[in-house]
């Protein structure tokens, strides 16, 4: 693949930081290694000595005085280097990406550390996107990859779903005012970029299947696009066997994947990491030298030490957990919607995440519905036009999330929206 194309003039024009390549040769050098190189602060001046962290089972994460010099000094930029290895022996388990047995020009698959998907996504927007770009991505979509991509000029295009996610059909006919021979010309505006949640997506909850996502994995490669795979809720799939990913369906090295440990360890430790062609994710971690120079290491330390002491049988011991509470929150607020909202919503019960996504009959806009009519009944929702790349036209849609509200609070909700939808309805006033 020609990755010049996926990077524009400002990732391209970065360079790495002398320094920050030191910084990561020290940390692989043999302790013998005397540096005057780096302007390190001396650790015997902090006043954190050692922590315990207990853990729920009753184990307990202990950070002895060697390990909490590591993890409150600088740190590589790419990420811990053991955490980086234990990060890339878990996909190859995982996933087994065909590039992780390519060369790095052929795009090897690499992996680097975030703080959180979004910090990750959002500078693999600023590497890809330039001004006046066409993007694909899902018609609904979550409002954060809104906010990171609008700014960057590009035009946004939303391809039409249903239950499964993107249609391939559809994607077909939006590239349809292209050729595929349009990749190859540096002046064509044809989509280069093509950005996903292909599980429990935020807002819809749609979850893709193996044939759909080979189907656009097809279209991906006919029409040499980049498949951004954002895949929060991939650990949140409430039934086997999961569809493979597009990372491991990768054959030509067009996926970047992002994952996070929001959801499964905490959202607070803002730990995420992205896998892609090395070329590329190359690219990202220059930005990170620039930016933030890395991922706090005491947080990274926190996630390694875990897997660690789990390795990857206790990590996915604990998904199983999570996947379990999860399901049964799912259960239950479909359950509540089947009971209260049968005749004046419909929505597909999702196979994933964390979220139930609701059209609501005879209203076509939901916003003052929820911003105004909800809120003074004291029961919260999202509108749906939030997902929209055009905020300011009318969604009949509105998102309800599961992960947190009790059963009595799911069903006293549902009660409460119905009786507002039926008002709504009757006074044909749900208009802003």
């Amino acid at each position: 693949m020609n990755y010049s194309r996926f990077i524009n003039i400002v990732s391209a024009a970065r360079q790495p930081s002398p320094i920050r390549v030191l910084t990561d040769l020290y940390q692989r050098s043999p302790p013998s290694m005397i540096s005057l190189a780096g302007g390190v602060p001396n650790p015997s001046l902090f006043p954190y000595e050692t922590t315990t962290i207990s853990l729920k089972d009753g184990s307990k994460l202990d950070f002895g005085w060697n390990i909490m010099q590591q993890a409150l000094q600088y740190s590589s930029s790419a990420g811990v280097p053991e955490l980086l290895n234990w990060l890339k022996e878990f996909q190859i388990k995982i996933h087994n990406p065909p590039t992780a047995r390519y060369s790095p020009e052929k795009g090897q698959m690499d992996i680097c550390v975030t703080t959180g998907s979004q910090d990750g996504l959002a500078k693999v927007f600023d590497m890809v996107i330039s001004p006046g770009d066409n993007i694909l991505l899902d018609v609904h979509c979550y409002s954060g990859i809104l906010s990171a991509m609008k700014p960057l000029g590009c035009n946004l295009i939303g391809v039409p779903i249903d239950k499964y996610g993107i249609i391939p059909k559809a994607l077909k006919d939006v590239l349809s005012e292209w050729k595929p021979e349009d990749a190859k010309n540096p002046k064509s505006n044809i989509p280069k970029v093509l950005y996903t949640v292909p599980n429990g997506n935020n807002p819809t909850g749609t979850s893709m299947t193996t044939q759909r996502k080979e189907e656009i994995y097809q279209i991906a490669h006919d029409y040499d696009l980049l498949i951004i795979e954002d895949d929060p809720y991939y650990f949140l799939q409430f039934e086997k066997p999961w569809a493979p990913s597009f990372l491991s369906l990768d054959i030509d090295g067009r996926v970047i994947r992002a994952d996070s440990f929001s959801k499964i360890l905490s959202a607070g430790l803002r730990v995420g990491f992205l896998t892609g062609p090395k070329p590329l994710i190359e690219r990202v971690i220059l930005h990170i030298q620039s930016s933030c120079l890395h991922t706090s290491a005491f947080t990274q330390f926190m996630v390694l030490q875990l897997l660690q002491q789990w390795g990857q049988h206790g990590f996915l011991k604990h998904v199983e957990c999570v996947i379990e509470f999860y399901k049964k929150q799912k259960d239950l607020m479909v359950t509540a919607a089947n009971k209260w909202l049968k005749d004046v919503a419909e929505w597909h019960e999702p196979a994933a995440g964390m979220f139930l996504w609701l059209k609501v009959k005879g209203i076509s806009d939901t916003y003052r519905l929820v911003m105004e009519k909800a809120l003074e009944k004291e029961v919260l929702f999202v509108p749906g036009n939030a997902f929209s790349i055009d905020s300011s036209q009318p969604s009949p849609y509105l998102r309800a999330s599961f992960s947190f509200a009790s059963a009595e609070q799911m069903d006293l909700a549902f009660q409460r929206l119905a009786t507002l939808i039926k008002e709504a309805v009757q006074t044909g006033r749900e208009t802003r």
